[in-house]
């Protein structure tokens, strides 16, 4: 009798469909910081972590070179953020 893992494996589908509601909760949210930029710094922070979540996404997604963007605004955002409360 084979040994199973504790792992259940979840349908290719479901796994698709979790990526997808990931990928716009973050980019909802990322724009939305973006928008709000303009109230403070800590708005250009949390910026910059939606673009974080948002790179994850493409990695995710094996869109590397949207990953690859979004990982520079956030750092982009880090240093506005930086400059801004400094």
């Amino acid at each position: 009798m084979p040994i199973q893992s504790g792992r259940q494996h979840r349908p290719r589908g479901q796994y698709r469909q979790v990526l997808t509601l990931y990928g716009v909760l973050a980019l909802a949210f990322m724009m939305t910081m973006y928008g709000l930029e303009g109230r403070g710094p800590s708005f250009v922070l949390a910026f910059a972590f939606g673009c974080c979540l948002a790179s994850v996404y493409g990695f995710l997604t094996d869109a590397w070179p949207f990953g690859v963007v979004e990982v520079v605004w956030a750092v982009i955002a880090v240093r506005r953020y930086r400059a801004a409360a400094a």
